[in-house]
């Protein structure tokens, strides 16, 4: 086991474990966030995208399937989030762990999932 691999590991279970739980509580609760999406403008339909981004994505990430693709989908999620959520709250308080989430989200979209993984960074025995 590599630091680097270990390392990788860490950081998908972190981002597993809370996008999970974030992702549950949405499709547990699909009214009000269909309700707190409406008032911010944002169509309904998103409410979907995003709750299937982040509960998936989650699984994804501790499994360590199609990390690279849902790296970047949670990565954008998270930017939507602190754009029209979070940022006018600053930072502490604010949009604090959204960027941590979203800067996670893009390492590891760009690092791969290391060799702890399901796929190991491959798809169809190709690295990705």
């Amino acid at each position: 086991m590599t630091n680097q691999d270990l390392g990788l590991l860490l950081v998908r279970i972190a981002l597993a474990l809370v996008f999970i739980i974030h992702g549950y509580g949405k499709l547990t609760g699909l009214a009000g966030v269909e309700t707190f999406f409406g008032n911010l403008g944002i169509p309904a339909f998103f409410v979907y995208i995003v709750t299937f981004v982040e509960f998936f994505g989650g699984f994804a990430m501790l499994l360590g399937i199609f990390t690279r693709i849902f790296g970047f989908l949670l990565a954008i999620n998270m930017f939507f989030a602190i754009y029209l959520v979070k940022f006018s709250q600053g930072f502490s308080g604010g949009y604090e762990l959204e960027l941590t989430l979203l800067l996670a989200s893009l390492a590891i979209a760009l690092a791969g999932p290391g060799k702890y993984s399901i796929m190991g960074g491959k798809v169809m025995g190709k690295e990705m």
